[in-house]
């Protein structure tokens, strides 16, 4: 089981992040929270990374490289959290499932009053 976190905002559909490490973080870095819409920590590694680039040499480059990665992999999830609650998302839940179709069948089963908010007219059951 994997435990995620449910964040509501009025009008928008629900959001889960997951807890705990991150592999797409971990490899992608700066993409990675680019694509989880985490902009701020997207830049700010975007500029770690360049500056790392700039002002190291090569033994400490891959040093620093490979910690930041490793930061990236651990805090990833943390960081889209916490851009998610920028945008005005609140915590509202934490679920434990085996993925996160069943997460979101899980908050519905707790919340059906959102089952009109995200879902397409006919999908809920």
């Amino acid at each position: 089981m994997r435990i995620y976190t449910a964040h509501l905002r009025q009008g928008a559909a629900p959001k889960l992040v997951r807890e705990g490490f991150s592999w797409g973080a971990l490899i992608f870095g700066c993409l990675w929270l680019f694509l989880q819409g985490a902009w701020i920590p997207g830049l700010l590694a975007l500029a770690m990374e360049v500056l790392i680039g700039v002002l190291t040499t090569d033994g400490a480059r891959l040093t620093l490289e490979l910690g930041l990665a490793v930061l990236l992999g651990l805090t990833g999830n943390d960081l889209v959290r916490w851009s998610i609650f920028r945008r005005g998302y609140r915590l509202v839940l934490v679920l434990a499932a085996r993925d996160v179709e069943s997460a979101f069948a899980r908050l519905l089963a707790v919340r059906p009053d959102l089952a009109g908010t995200f879902l397409p007219a006919g999908a809920a059951r």
